[in-house]
């Protein structure tokens, strides 16, 4: 007698993202040849015909489904200003309580928050809202820095590709990495990048006229190949080191340092993205020196060796 298939309910409301919940229901929805067994048993639900972008979206279930269901998934909220809905919250609340892992895909992560399943934990989401959850939500550990953060029965993703990037992940642990790199490969994506890999996002850099580092910042991005202080930027900038960092920390949200090794870490990405130059020759072109410090730096800061990033990007 086989198996009953795991049941996977993606819980709906009026105004979510259609990308993820498209996405949610591809991955979990549409079972690959190479499956052995029984797929998942994927199910939308919702308490009534709802708004998904443009489009009217009639759910399978109700939200009481949810608690019937072996995993949880919300998709993306277009809109976080507001409270969540509040029967979303306390549908999603009571299937972790009849022991659901519970899944959210992007801003999903709102919901989640708000039925107190984060509390004392890690979680992430897109990084233009990461400032706003740990606000509103200061119990929760927010995390800007990595596409997904797997809890065991709770996991939070960032935006957009970071969201299939945790469907998978899901798909691995539950049926393992050749039936997840089936899935990924009909879905032409990168079968697996981890979780805590950075977002890849800019940090931002002040652009208005007569900012201290309006200068500064071109100045030091022309010479990442070259060692350079705190006191070499405070001096190009005509500042003390101390204003160097008060005016660093108010417009970047980081320290001078922190800042330099970021630009380093991004010129090495640029390097290995678009050039076949050897690990040491872009070390020393992004003012690591040498292989080893890059590697140090590189995997603390992404996530994964620089070598890994490169077959990823150039695949």
């Amino acid at each position: 007698m086989s198996a009953a298939p795991h049941s996977v309910a993606i819980a709906t409301t009026d105004g979510m993202l259609h990308f993820e919940l498209a996405l949610a229901y591809e991955v979990f929805g549409s079972a690959p040849d190479a499956v052995p067994g029984p797929w998942y048993d994927a199910r939308v639900c919702g308490t009534h015909p709802v708004r998904v972008g443009r489009f009217l979206l009639e759910p399978d279930h109700g939200l009481d489904r949810l608690a019937q269901a072996d995993t949880v998934i919300v998709p993306a909220l277009a809109d976080v200003t507001d409270d969540p809905p509040g029967n979303l919250v306390e549908a999603v609340r009571t299937a972790h309580a009849s022991g659901a892992r519970v899944v959210s895909l992007c801003t999903g992560v709102f919901v989640l928050a708000a039925a107190g399943l984060l509390d004392g934990l890690r979680a992430t989401t897109h990084w233009a809202h990461t400032t706003d959850l740990a606000a509103r939500y200061p119990r929760v550990t927010v995390d800007p820095d990595v596409l997904y953060v797997d809890n065991g029965r709770v996991l939070t993703s960032a935006g957009k590709a970071a969201a299939m990037d945790l469907c998978l992940h899901l798909v691995r642990r539950d049926h393992g990495p050749a039936i997840a790199n089936v899935v990924a490969r009909r879905l032409v994506v990168p079968p697996h990048r981890a979780g805590g890999q950075a977002q890849f996002v800019s940090t931002p850099v002040p652009a208005q006229d007569g900012h201290p580092l309006t200068a500064l910042l071109p100045w030091v991005m022309h010479r990442l190949d070259q060692p350079l202080t705190v006191e070499d930027l405070a001096r190009r900038a005509n500042l003390s080191s101390r204003q160097l960092t008060r005016h660093f920390r108010s417009a970047t949200g980081t320290t001078p340092l922190q800042w330099l090794l970021t630009q380093r870490i991004r010129r090495a990405q640029e390097l290995l993205e678009g050039t076949d130059d050897s690990i040491d020759t872009i070390a020393v072109a992004a003012g690591m020196g040498t292989a080893t410090t890059l590697r140090r730096h590189f995997h603390r800061t992404v996530g994964v060796p620089p070598d890994t990033y490169r077959r990823t990007f150039r695949a």
